[in-house]
C-alpha cells in the first residue's frame, strides 16, 4: 500500500496528517510512505524527520496526488487537489461533510472513495480512531489557557502577607471531550469549576474531575445517536437559559462547547446574561465556528462588550501542532489498519462497522444519507 501525507492547505493550519514516528512504523509494516515536501514544518517536523523514518519526500505536488494510493490530509482538500485525485484512489481526513456537501459531491464525481474522520464512529473498538476527540480535548485545554491569560485575576486561592485572593469561578458549558478537558485544567489551575449539559448522563463525569454539576431538567430526549448532543427544543432552550443566567452572572470565566453536528451551535449565552456578568469576566467560546454559544461572539474574533471579553477562536487544535498531529497520526494509522488485509493490501470491508460509518464516498456515490440531505438543500438553495 502506497501511503501519500499532502501537506494542509488551510492559512491557519499547522498540523501535519501524520508524525515521523507513525511513518516509521508504517514502514517497518511494509508500506511505501510519500511526504510531501514542508508538509511537517508547521508542526516543527522536518523533511530530514521523514526521510529517517523511511519516507519518500516528494517535491512534486501533481506525482503525489495523482500516484497516492491512499492520501491523507489533515485538512479538506481543494478543488485543485480534488481534480488531481485518480480515480479509484482513498482520501482520508477531516472532510466537514453535513457544512460542506457539495466538496464531498466532487469526491463521489471523481470516482474517490473518501473517509471522513468526523463519522468515525463513538464506540469502544473505534476510540483510537476518533479523531474528533482527540483534537477536542486539545481544543478543551488551550480555551481555559486562553481565558486564564485574558483574566485580569489568578485562578487559584493564594493566601499572602497583603491578605488572601479568593479563587477564580468557572463555568463550563458543555460536557463532552472538550468540556471535560476544560473543567480537568480549569481545576487543576486551581479554579472552582461548576458544567453544565443536557445530556443528564455527563453529570457523574461532572462530579469525577471536582466540579458541581448544574442540573436542568429537560423532561425530553437530548441524547443523539453515538453520544453527541441532541438539539431540542425551543421550550428546553429558554429553560436551559434562564437556569444558566445565574450561573454565568457569577462566573468570571465561560467556556462553552456544545454543538450539534450539522446545526448551528445553540446559543446558551445571551447578549443580557453576558451584560449581567462582571466587569473584565471572559468567555471563551469553542462553538464560534458553528455560529456560537455565545450571542456576542465572532468567529475568530476577540469582542469587547460592556467590559467583558468574548473570545470566537477556531482550530485551537491547530495552536497546539506538535501533540495534536501525533494524536491525529495516531488516530489515522488505526483507520489505516483496518482497512489494510493481511497481505498489506488495501481491504474497503464494508461489513466492518468502523469502515461502513467512515467511508462518505466509493464507487461514484455518497454513501452517508445525512450528507445526501444536505447536499439535496444545498442545490435546492442554489437553485
Amino acid at each position: 500500500m502506497r501511503i501519500a501525507i499532502a501537506k494542509a492547505t488551510t492559512v491557519s493550519e499547522r498540523r501535519v496528517a501524520m508524525t515521523p514516528d507513525v511513518v516509521a512504523r508504517l514502514v517497518k509494516q511494509g508500506m511505501e510512505v510519500w511526504v510531501e515536501t514542508g508538509a511537517g514544518d508547521g508542526a516543527f517536523y522536518p523533511d530530514d524527520a521523514y526521510v529517517k523514518a523511511g519516507a519518500e519526500i516528494i517535491t512534486e505536488g501533481d506525482r503525489l496526488w495523482r500516484d497516492g494510493q491512499v492520501i491523507l490530509k489533515l485538512d479538506p482538500p481543494n478543488d485543485q487537489e480534488i481534480h488531481r485525485l485518480s480515480a479509484g484512489s482513498v482520501f482520508i481526513g477531516f472532510l466537514n461533510p453535513l457544512a460542506e456537501p457539495l466538496r464531498v459531491k466532487q469526491l463521489a464525481d471523481r470516482g474517490v472513495t473518501a473517509f471522513a474522520m468526523e463519522l468515525i464512529p463513538r464506540s469502544s473498538r473505534a476510540q483510537s480512531a476518533d479523531a474528533l476527540s482527540s483534537q477536542a480535548s486539545i481544543a478543551g485545554y488551550k480555551a481555559v489557557l486562553l481565558a486564564a491569560a485574558t483574566l485580569p485575576k489568578y485562578f487559584p486561592m493564594l493566601t499572602t502577607a497583603a491578605g488572601t485572593i479568593a479563587p477564580a469561578k468557572v463555568l463550563v458549558l458543555g460536557a463532552g471531550v472538550a468540556g471535560l478537558q476544560a473543567i480537568a485544567t480549569a481545576r487543576r489551575l486551581g479554579a472552582i469549576v461548576e458544567a453544565f449539559d443536557i445530556r443528564p448522563e455527563t453529570k457523574e463525569q461532572v462530579q469525577s474531575l471536582g466540579a458541581k454539576f448544574v442540573d436542568v431538567n429537560l423532561e425530553e430526549e437530548t441524547r443523539a445517536e453515538g453520544g453527541y448532543a441532541k438539539e431540542v427544543s425551543d421550550a428546553a432552550k429558554r429553560k436551559t437559559q434562564e437556569v444558566l443566567t445565574q450561573h454565568v452572572a457569577a462566573s468570571d470565566v465561560v467556556i462553552t462547547t456544545a454543538q450539534v453536528p450539522g446545526k448551528r451551535a445553540p446559543i446558551l449565552v445571551t447578549r443580557p446574561m453576558v451584560e449581567a456578568m462582571k466587569p473584565g469576566s471572559v468567555i471563551v467560546d469553542l462553538a464560534a465556528g458553528q455560529g456560537g454559544n455565545c450571542e456576542c461572539s465572532e468567529a475568530g474574533k476577540d469582542v469587547q462588550h460592556q467590559g467583558i471579553t468574548i473570545l470566537g477562536p477556531v482550530d485551537l487544535p491547530a495552536s497546539v501542532p506538535v501533540h495534536a498531529s501525533q494524536l491525529f497520526g495516531k488516530n489515522l494509522a488505526t483507520l489505516l489498519g483496518y482497512l489494510r488485509s493481511k497481505d498489506g493490501e488495501l481491504d474497503l470491508n464494508f461489513e466492518d462497522d468502523i469502515i461502513d460509518a467512515a467511508c462518505l464516498t466509493h464507487g461514484g456515490t455518497i454513501r452517508n444519507d445525512r450528507v445526501q440531505a444536505a447536499l439535496a438543500q444545498e442545490t435546492a438553495g442554489v437553485s
